[in-house]
């Protein structure tokens, strides 16, 4: 009987030890994955830059791991603001995301530093223009632009068409008010623009259209800008995903970068992008222990100890996963089985159709690529307690998030007797 074994350390080792459900990754891998995007991301026209996105998976240690690599960090909420300001991130690497910033939250960004701000609205930058006077404070601002192009991806995660709730038209009124806003103000600057057409990007042509879009706003204006061109970079997460390369990409994107501010006799100060699934969605799975089965007239099931609660994808977009019986990986795969959590809605289904060998109660099942998003997404629906992180990097486990208590599902409640 094999069994799977995560960077050198058995699967059934890190469950006897740290429980189920588990999220566990491999951090040797998230690092030669960042290191792809520093060797390959790079140009003798301009300068360029890396910020993680932080949705994917954040929490201090993957802030450490990136701040250790010379990345930037992109954060869309004071929360993951919060979380930043306590690893060892340089705050002014920090670029502060988000279409409706709270005061509280902006007030935040200018109290610890943060030199970067992606303006969504007008709305957002009169409180920045009010906050930058009353702390006297210089703030580089990227306005983020919708620049109408149709990423191939599912609708929920396709941002950059025009009716998406990010980010205003170059040509639109509010685009121009937030121009001469900045022009009012002796404290914001306007460090460039920033477009995120989606993510789950296999094509590189939404990305060229979208730098056509933006070098083409540059003759507007007489000093070079930044350009960031976000994230998106696809993953494989079933047989049916062909992305390409993360060496291949980067250089279209700035071999085609370079070609278009050529044509357009145009410069930029720096080219940004922003990934974030690709460097930790293939690193991370997911094991849990499969309990009880279940056979319908057309379906076989396998429950397992977790499901909406640490994946919410399946159930929110059809995401698709791959999986195995990680202690029976030798055996032969004869039986096609649903892979259903334990949440009280009939829609969690973490995979649907899947062939694996024959199970039993207590055997463990592993789901791959789910490094990105589990964790994020995760939630207390039917009071299931958040599972424990485990990163894995020279044979050794570490636990990086410990897992919840019961206790921990109460701690926030206020009792009577306290009122």
């Amino acid at each position: 009987m094999s069994t799977l074994y995560i960077g050198n350390v058995s699967v059934t080792d890190l469950v006897q030890k740290y429980q189920t459900p588990l999220y566990v990754y491999d951090q040797q891998k998230m690092e030669d994955i960042i290191d792809l995007f520093l060797e390959n991301f790079q140009s003798t026209e301009f300068k360029t830059k890396i910020l993680y996105a932080s949705k994917a998976f954040q929490i201090i240690e993957m802030v450490n791991l990136i701040a250790s690599k010379g990345l930037g960090l992109d954060v869309v909420s004071g929360g993951e603001l919060y979380v930043a300001l306590q690893s060892n991130i340089d705050v002014k690497k920090i670029y502060f995301h988000g279409n409706n910033k709270t005061f509280s939250e902006l007030e935040l960004a200018f109290q610890s530093g943060v030199e970067h701000i992606v303006c969504d609205n007008f709305m957002e930058l009169e409180v920045i223009h009010m906050l930058a006077t009353r702390y006297q404070q210089k703030m580089n601002i990227l306005f983020r632009l919708n620049v109408g192009v149709e990423a191939h991806t599912h609708e929920y995660i396709a941002t950059g068409h025009i009716n998406s709730k990010f980010g205003f038209a170059y040509d639109s009124e509010e685009c121009q008010k937030c121009l001469n806003l900045i022009d009012e103000n002796d404290f914001l600057i306007l460090e460039g623009f920033h477009c995120h057409i989606g993510s789950q990007i296999f094509d590189v042509k939404g990305w060229y259209e979208s730098i056509d879009k933006l070098v083409s706003y540059l003759k507007d204006f007489a000093q070079p800008l930044t350009l960031n061109i976000g994230g998106g970079f696809g993953i494989a997460y079933t047989d049916d995903d062909k992305p390409l390369s993360i060496e291949s990409v980067l250089k279209l994107l700035i071999e085609y970068t370079e070609k278009t501010l050529a044509k357009n006799k145009v410069a930029i100060t720096e080219l940004i992008i922003e990934p974030g699934r690709s460097i930790v969605g293939e690193a991370g799975c997911t094991l849990y222990t499969i309990g009880y089965q279940k056979v319908t007239p057309e379906k076989k099931y396998y429950f397992v100890d977790g499901g909406m609660s640490d994946n919410l994808r399946p159930s929110m977009y059809q995401a698709k996963y791959l999986c195995d019986i990680a202690n029976r990986m030798d055996e032969e795969k004869t039986q096609k089985i649903t892979i259903a959590g334990k949440c009280c809605e009939s829609g969690d289904v973490l995979i649907d159709g899947i062939f694996l060998p024959p199970a039993k109660q207590g055997d463990i099942l592993v789901v791959y690529t789910t490094g990105a998003y589990g964790y994020s997404m995760s939630n207390q629906y039917n009071r299931h307690v958040i599972p424990a992180v485990v990163f894995i990097k020279d044979k050794k486990a570490r636990e990086v998030v410990k897992r919840q208590t019961f206790e921990d599902l109460i701690r926030q409640e206020v009792m009577i007797d306290e009122c």
